[in-house]
């Protein structure tokens, strides 16, 4: 099972409001909503990877011991930081861009 977190909501909540105000392209609402829509999709099925790959990044560490690399365009990822217990239950605990990442 997959849960999101508050944070991780807060994160999907920026990501409509960034989009809407972006002054390089204009995307309607239904744009914006489809496009965290697709993040909400990916966050999802992390739990039918067959393999989950280790957070690397210092920034990403801290909000998790995973993380999903999803490329939405050339020049944008997204990557989703998470957890797995026991139990195998993913909690998505960040959404975070390459733009924010420091490597």
């Amino acid at each position: 099972m997959v849960f999101i977190s508050r944070q991780a909501k807060l994160d999907l909540d920026n990501i409509v409001i960034g989009l809407l105000e972006w002054d390089k392209i204009s995307l309607t609402i239904p744009e914006v909503m489809q496009y965290v829509d697709d993040i909400v999709d990916i966050c999802y099925q992390l739990h039918t990877l067959h393999y989950h790959h280790k957070a690397t990044y210092n920034e990403h560490v801290t909000y998790g011991a995973y993380s999903y690399l999803y490329k939405r365009t050339r020049n944008t990822i997204w990557y989703i930081i998470y957890d797995i217990d026991a139990m195998d239950n993913i909690f998505v605990n960040k959404i975070i861009s390459n733009y924010m990442t420091r490597s």
